[in-house]
């Protein structure tokens, strides 16, 4: 069932190893049939080199399992919320990727510092509030779907495709399973180099509106003329 979606999941899941955004078993991706219903996504505790397309999971929106004898991940519920909040997105990525989840581990947004920024997200990369004690306890994975929810009530989740979960670490998503891993490794690349920015100017302004608006829009905007076109 589903197998171009499971190839699809698995080699987004081994590219999170192959770009170093995960560690032994940190982090997970999946992908979304719109048609079906339907959410392929890696397995809990299960280490990437071992990962093999059969082994991932195929559950509904309502998180039961469809197809699939291993446990999915533990951050299931987390990545329903948003592919019922996000209609728009085809695939959910999380990891523990070094500078990203240093930015999620202080609690600050990553400022948007220049151009490279810009040409993939409208602005900052965003941070939730941090999980209340009750929401930790209870229904843990879904309420963090829900802070991430509540953080963009008024922001454009394609315009700005991932955010910070606050003492936790980064959910990124995109059209595909395939984009969604190539937004997780942006938001490691811009959150390394915001690091770095700091370090060197402290006092260093984020990228002016002019300049954000022209960078965001040739490549996403109704008149973008970055790249190819193709019928």
């Amino acid at each position: 069932m589903l197998d171009a979606l499971r190839t699809e999941v698995l080699e987004a899941n081994l590219e999170l190893q192959r770009r170093g955004l995960v560690l032994f078993t940190f982090g997970n991706a999946s992908g979304i049939d719109r048609e079906r219903g339907l959410v392929v996504i890696k397995p809990s505790g299960v280490p990437y080199e071992k990962l093999k397309a059969e082994d991932l999971v195929i559950v509904g929106l309502d998180g039961t399992r469809v197809e699939g004898d291993l446990n999915p991940s533990s951050d299931l519920p987390t990545h329903i919320l948003l592919y019922q909040a996000f209609t728009s997105i085809g695939g959910v990525v999380h990891t523990h990727s070094e500078f990203a989840t240093s930015w999620a581990q202080s609690g600050q947004s990553i400022p948007c510092y220049g151009t490279t920024q810009a040409d993939y997200f409208r602005g900052e990369v965003p941070v939730t509030d941090p999980l209340t004690d009750k929401e930790i306890d209870s229904a843990y994975e879904r309420n963090t779907g829900e802070v991430i929810l509540r953080r963009f009530q008024d922001l454009d989740p394609m315009a700005q495709p991932g955010v910070l979960v606050a003492n936790h670490g980064p959910f990124v998503w995109g059209k595909t399973a395939t984009e969604a891993a190539f937004n997780a490794t942006i938001v490691e690349y811009i959150a390394r180099l915001a690091y770095r920015t700091e370090l060197i100017n402290p006092k260093s302004h984020q990228v002016s509106a002019a300049l954000l608006r022209k960078h965001y829009e040739r490549k996403h905007g109704p008149k973008a003329y970055y790249g190819q076109k193709h019928d």
